[in-house]
């Protein structure tokens, strides 16, 4: 709701979780084990308008095992960092990578993540660059 102030202590209270004992995890629907904070943390930065600190934890989101689809969340998040930013080699170089995994998977989410990133572009497209990534991730949104 735009509050980073709370944004930041909710997302603090969730990381207690790191120090809790094997006990606390009952095993069942709630396996909420603090994985994915990192890159909540970034979404919820890069979401409040704060890519300095979106940076930070999206990049220690890639730092860690994941999946491809939240690897292509990560990478995709990334992409809009460097839109927001006007940093067309950040664009290309992160948007490069998601197209590569959603080569490799059918997920509708990567193609969303791509979507919501395309959204983005139209003050970069004079650069050919972009103005390509666009077509090809339009291509992938017309094939899927």
């Amino acid at each position: 709701m735009g509050d980073i102030d709370g944004c930041a202590r909710a997302l603090d209270e969730a990381e207690k979780v790191h120090s809790l004992d094997g006990h606390s995890h009952n095993g069942g629907w709630l396996r909420f084990d603090g994985s994915r904070l990192p890159e909540e943390r970034g979404a919820c930065y890069l979401q409040l308008g704060r890519p300095d600190f979106a940076e930070d934890a999206l990049t220690a989101a890639l730092a860690q095992p994941l999946s491809l689809r939240r690897r292509a969340a990560v990478l995709s998040d990334l992409a809009v960092l460097g839109a927001h930013r006007g940093d067309v080699d950040q664009v290309v170089q992160y948007a490069e990578a998601v197209l590569g995994l959603a080569d490799r998977s059918n997920s509708g989410f990567i193609g969303k993540k791509l979507d919501g990133l395309r959204g983005r572009l139209a003050p970069l497209m004079s650069d050919g660059r972009v103005s390509n990534l666009d077509h090809r991730i339009a291509a992938l949104s017309r094939t899927a």
